[in-house]
């Protein structure tokens, strides 16, 4: 984001612009808030924040981490527009419990992995009493009871561990455990 200020021809910055006054040249808003999208972002800003706050906020920092300040701003004002009790806290909490499911499918994973592992060749065929039937537990129901009627030793469960991490999880690159 950058801004021609108003004595370089190029008139205000998208700040100056939406306070409507005159872009000097040490403009502190001009280099983050340029002249065409600049203003929407600002105006989101004024609104949380403030437009003296923003500048005071600015000023006490270093030039060098003002860029990751100016863009805080704009994405916690967004949020907060959207959302104005929660503001980007909302999608926190959002990500976390993203995180927390897909930390307990992993180690329900693990552990059928480890039970597949460690399991005699004649195995258990799963049925739907067995695992709860949420539209992602009937997928790994249906992987899991081809898993066990395909398996016979430890390469096999690599490679199944390898189809399933790509088939439920894209763009996930499948790390085999270390052995112990």
């Amino acid at each position: 984001m950058s801004c021609v200020v108003e004595g370089g021809g190029g008139g205000p910055c998208g700040a100056c612009k939406f306070l409507r006054r005159k872009c000097v040249k040490g403009c502190v808003f001009a280099p983050y808030f340029d002249s065409d999208q600049g203003a929407a972002h600002f105006a989101a800003v004024h609104r949380v924040f403030g437009a003296s706050n923003a500048s005071k906020l600015l000023l006490r920092i270093p030039p060098h981490c003002r860029l990751d300040a100016v863009v805080t701003l704009c994405y916690e004002a967004l949020a907060r527009v959207r959302d104005p009790v929660y503001g980007c806290v909302a999608h926190i909490f959002t990500l976390q419990q993203q995180v927390v499911n897909l930390q307990a499918e992993l180690a329900h994973t693990q552990a059928r992995i480890t039970t597949l592992q460690h399991t005699p060749s004649s195995l258990p065929v799963l049925n739907s009493s067995m695992v709860e039937t949420s539209p992602s537990s009937l997928g790994m129901l249906s992987f899991c009871s081809s898993v066990d009627q395909e398996v016979e030793d430890d390469g096999d469960l690599q490679s199944l561990a390898r189809e399933y991490v790509s088939r439920y999880f894209p763009g996930v690159r499948f790390m085999p455990p270390t052995p112990h």
